[in-house]
């Protein structure tokens, strides 16, 4: 199964669940909850993102756990996301690895 075709069926899962509420949450906490807001320094097409301080996300396609330890942990420059819930890093990790590369 090709990376665009399991995307795909991500996003049709995700959609089948909850209508994308979940996809959109997410979007939201990458967009504007996160502090700094992930859109400063990440390129991510789906949140109309061309940040250029950290990596592009739509090249790097991280999956879930990736990113979920990146926004607790911190990474590099990136500093750890403390101002984040449990269910807010969930929701970004999940909207990014569902939506990269799109």
């Amino acid at each position: 199964m090709t990376a665009a075709l399991t995307t795909a069926s991500a996003i049709a899962q995700n959609k089948d669940q909850d209508g994308g509420k979940t996809l959109e949450a997410g979007k939201k906490v990458f967009t504007q909850t996160a502090q700094p807001a992930c859109i400063v320094c990440h390129t991510l097409r789906h949140a109309g993102a061309s940040g250029e301080i950290g990596p592009s996300l739509d090249e790097l396609k991280p999956d879930a756990a990736r990113v979920e330890k990146a926004v607790r942990n911190g990474i590099g420059q990136m500093p750890a996301f403390s101002n984040l819930s449990d269910a807010d890093i969930r929701l970004v990790a999940k909207y990014v690895s569902t939506v990269a590369g799109q």
